[in-house]
């Protein structure tokens, strides 16, 4: 049978495809955005896991917005106001998929930071969107030319990481969040803002959503793989009450809902009296491994090879000299046992692609970490 059109244009995932190899025993990963294995939160879930097969009606066919009691604790958590509903997600990245599919018609324009998440890219190519690429700075996206976009061209959705950004690790300024928000209200485009690595600011000063400012015109993406566990694949969008509705009825012919098991684990863990030490433990351990990894490349690097400092998240974005081939460099760095991701695979297309590797940095320790760098440095030496 032939493949969809949609799906024909659309690459593997670089990243998806590469774990395979990491995962093996003689290879060091900085290529996938893992979570740490050994802190998941399990003894904090055990009990709840326990008590599962006594709690047959969570094994019955569900709601598809979620499972209610999970829903309230996020409308109370996240403080979500009568004009605004959440759905339950199988991860945030379904949550992404329903925007697009719910959304978004063949040559839609949506707009991306560049570089931007792989996995966003992907989405929307499979929705024939056309995506409009604008520059990103050091305290987020150009203003200046993403209000031109806005202005000059008939814009449905903008599409951000705008805390501890994948792959860049760039947090937005206040004034930029505020601008972004300014904007959408002013050109009528809804902002889609992706949040999964908000809880693991581990320096400077917690800022709000970029939609606290124009909540009418957004919809939040939230994740629990990075602060509770990937394999439980839960997520969270909120936003306007009619546009929830809209993604309810996509879910409904998508999956019908979430795991009804795993929403009442992850309430109980999110409730536990624990977990807020949880997460403080994971801060310091990604702080500790973040500033580790920063020290090593600050000694070791090449000049020509520069990175800016993040504040959280779980990337370090490592510019190399222009011209270099960094294909051809991450399949180097493979070769003596290290798995990275070369910048080609976050942009759009190759105009305007910088060449640069994007470092994970929570999935690995220190010895790991000093020996990835030795091999950095390594296959480095032979760019001229």
């Amino acid at each position: 049978m032939q493949l969809a059109k949609s799906l024909q244009a659309i690459k593997p995932s670089y990243i998806r495809e590469i774990l395979s190899v990491a995962n093996s025993a003689d290879v060091i990963s900085l290529a996938g955005g893992l979570p740490d294995g050994d802190h998941f939160p399990l003894a904090l879930m055990e009990q709840s896991i326990l008590q599962l097969s006594s709690r047959a009606e969570l094994f019955q066919y569900g709601n598809t917005a979620g499972y209610a009691p999970l829903l309230a604790y996020f409308h109370e958590c996240y403080q979500l106001s009568d004009a605004q509903d959440a759905l339950v997600c199988t991860g945030s990245q379904q949550g992404l998929d329903l925007i697009a599919r719910a959304f978004l018609d063949a040559g839609d324009k949506v707009v991306m930071e560049a570089p931007s998440y792989l996995g966003a890219l992907q989405v929307f190519g499979l929705a024939q969107a056309s995506i409009e690429s604008i520059q990103q700075r050091e305290d987020g996206p150009d203003l200046q030319e993403l209000e031109q976009c806005f202005a000059n061209k008939t814009i449905k959705m903008f599409y951000a990481v705008p805390d501890f950004h994948n792959p860049t690790g760039v947090c937005w300024s206040l004034d930029v969040r505020k601008k972004v928000a300014q904007l959408c209200q002013q050109y009528n485009v809804a902002l889609i803002e992706d949040a999964p690595y908000r809880e693991l600011r581990f320096s400077g000063t917690e800022l709000p959503l970029v939609s606290s400012f124009c909540p009418e015109h957004a919809i939040v993406l939230r994740s629990y793989s990075k602060i509770a566990t990937p394999g439980i694949r839960l997520g969270l969008a909120s936003g306007p009450k009619a546009w929830i509705s809209a993604l309810e009825r996509v879910k409904q012919g998508a999956d019908l809902h979430s795991s009804q098991p795993m929403q009442a684990v992850l309430l109980d863990l999110l409730q536990h009296a624990d977990f807020p030490k949880h997460l403080d433990g994971l801060r310091q351990l990604y702080r500790q491994r973040y500033q580790y990894l920063a020290d090593l490349l600050t000694a070791q690097l090449p000049a020509n090879c520069q990175f800016e400092s993040v504040e959280g998240g779980m990337f370090i974005w490592l510019s190399l000299p222009v011209g270099c081939h960094v294909d051809r460099l991450a399949k180097d760095m493979l070769e003596v046992g290290v798995a990275v991701v070369p910048s080609s695979v976050f942009y759009q297309s190759a105009e305007g692609t910088k060449p640069a590797f994007r470092l994970n940095f929570t999935n690995a320790c220190d010895s790991d970490l000093a020996l990835a760098v030795s091999r950095l440095v390594q296959v480095l030496a032979s760019v001229k």
